[in-house]
């Protein structure tokens, strides 16, 4: 019980750092009057990049998995522990995705404190909405889904085999830079039509915030889409994971 404690505050400060700097570049990028304002979607994708980094480098004793995509693709792969001492059980799950949502509605949070007055000078709506979560370029829930299966598959896959090439006990071992690059990578390629949730504390956690905080004029947190970023990376996750048990060996 010690050590998922130990894991609890990890993932729970990891998700915080990750969610904060993340929803952070993005309010600087599109709330009104900010020093980054209009800074474009590569600066996010560098951005959410850089918070992955922070996040992963902070929650290194749990493995920095601060997704729940990447811990049930963990669990498809067949693996028996998530990192020493944490055996792979319906508990040890239950700790790791609870700490992930509560750590992306503290980051959240933190988030909106920070830009306080910003949001209630921005005009638009959508604007204040799209800091805490994600929306598609072109509403489509059928093709929305399949986006987000898709780069969240490239995400867990590509972490998996990181771990498998290196430290069976997680991506952190393998060092923040390389998961930071990914994130990044993913943002520019695939990011495009729905921003790229790939992590579903990291959509709702927020999302739960937007809906609970005094924002002006801040208009719905379009819960109709909500399931979106939900369903597709905990899809994707899984599939990657699943996929890697017959890729990988063959790959390696």
């Amino acid at each position: 019980m010690d050590t998922l404690a130990g894991v609890f505050v990890s993932e729970v400060v990891g998700t915080a750092i990750l969610i904060l700097l993340g929803c952070g570049v993005v309010a600087n990028v599109a709330l009104a009057k900010t020093k980054g304002n209009g800074g474009g979607f590569l600066l996010v994708n560098f951005g959410w990049g850089l918070a992955v980094f922070a996040g992963v480098i902070v929650a290194y004793r749990s493995g920095a998995q601060l997704n729940p995509a990447v811990t049930l693709g963990i669990v498809s792969s067949g693996a028996t522990e998530f990192v020493p001492g944490v055996p792979v059980s319906p508990l040890s799950i239950s700790v790791y995705i609870t700490a992930q949502m509560i750590g992306a509605m503290i980051g959240a949070f933190l988030a909106w404190l920070a830009y306080r007055q910003h949001f209630d000078a921005e005009p638009e709506p959508a604007n204040k909405l799209g800091v805490f979560s994600t929306g598609p370029a072109i509403r489509s829930y059928g093709w929305n889904l399949v986006t987000e299966i898709i780069a969240t598959f490239v995400l867990v896959f590509v972490v998996i085999g990181f771990g498998r090439n290196g430290d069976a006990s997680g991506l952190a071992a393998l060092g923040a830079l390389p998961v930071a690059l990914l994130v990044i990578g993913i943002g520019a390629s695939l990011g495009g039509p729905t921003g790229y949730a790939i992590n579903p504390a990291r959509d709702l956690g927020p999302r739960i915030i937007h809906a609970l905080v005094p924002i002006k004029g801040k208009g719905t947190s379009d819960w109709s889409y909500s399931w979106v970023p939900i369903v597709g990376p905990l899809i994707g996750g899984i599939i990657a994971g699943w996929s890697s048990t017959i890729l990988l060996p063959i790959l390696s």
